[in-house]
């Protein structure tokens, strides 16, 4: 098999392990830096901007910046991506992680019915077995710690309403990046993201200078350059279904994480739910080729339509 179209994938799981430590980070920065959701939330991406604009200005070779349609999707994917962040920091602070988790991702659904949308054709029964199996091991991984309460109901909502921001993000980051480039449309949607986000914290009194710099530094390295930028890359590059299944690693690495720090071992649902999860990567991954062949005539389909 050509290791081209395996790349993409690769890079998606690297990308979602990575992000997967995003909640646990936030809540470190709240506890060692003493700053809100928003504050952490602007550091994250102030803190990986210059690198951005840097390799942006690298990889650009004198294309030229004018208002065109791509470019206006990179700008909306920045408004929404501000939107995502700082509702889901909230979140985080508010909930449960698991419910965060669960509740903050989901656009692996509705980020493949999206794909399928612009493809103008139904799944077939290999992409929804798929998709269900990965669902269900998410669903056994966080099934016991998942817990809906009246307490909790304001951060649900508002991990709802992340997820909703961030899969209208992938999708003006997947119209964006085709025209723009990978690494241009992070750098432009990060800069409109991070001067959204700081007017956010100066208009709500939220206090913006850290006192510990170490779980933001780890916040912008891993969830903006390496876990955004290389999702970034592989939107478009594969279809929206290996996306939607490759975004419930974070579920599974989330679980990995509570062993790790917290000392909660794993039972039986949560073994199931990971070889689950992982039983659905292989089935994308066994038809890369193909997935990516039809990623890129999605891709020219939507453009054209």
């Amino acid at each position: 098999m050509d290791r081209r179209p395996a790349l993409p994938l690769l890079a998606l799981f690297v990308a979602n392990v990575a992000l997967a430590f995003g909640p646990w980070l936030v809540r470190v920065a709240e506890e060692q830096s003493h700053l809100g959701a928003v504050a952490s939330a602007f550091w994250r991406l102030a803190l990986a901007l210059p690198l951005l604009l840097a390799a942006s200005i690298a990889a650009d070779r004198g294309r030229s910046w004018r208002i065109t349609p791509p470019f206006l999707f990179t700008l909306a994917g920045g408004l929404l991506f501000a939107a995502d962040l700082a509702t889901w920091h909230l979140s985080i602070l508010s909930t449960r992680l698991a419910n965060a988790t669960l509740l903050g991702n989901n656009a692996a659904i509705l980020f493949p019915a999206y794909g399928f949308l612009i493809a103008r054709r139904r799944p077939s029964g290999r992409q929804a077995f798929a998709l269900g199996l990965a669902l269900v091991g998410a669903g056994l991984l966080l099934g016991r710690s998942f817990h809906l309460s009246a307490v909790h109901l304001r951060g649900d909502l508002l991990a709802i309403f992340a997820g909703l921001c961030y899969t209208a993000y992938l999708v003006a980051a997947d119209r964006a990046r085709t025209a723009l480039g990978a690494v241009p449309t992070l750098a432009a949607a990060t800069t409109v993201s991070t001067a959204v986000l700081l007017a956010v914290c100066l208009a709500s009194g939220e206090r913006l200078w850290p006192e510990a710099w170490a779980p933001l530094l780890l916040l912008a390295v891993g969830s903006q350059i390496v876990g955004q930028g290389l999702l970034i890359y592989a939107v478009g590059r594969v279809p929206p279904l290996a996306v939607g299944v490759f975004l419930l690693v974070q579920p599974l690495v989330a679980a990995l994480i509570g062993l790790w720090r917290y000392g909660e071992r794993p039972g039986m649902a949560d073994l199931a739910g990971g070889v689950a999860i992982g039983a659905a990567m292989l089935l994308v991954r066994g038809r890369a080729p193909r997935l990516v062949r039809a990623a890129e005539g999605a891709n020219q389909h939507a453009h054209a339509g």
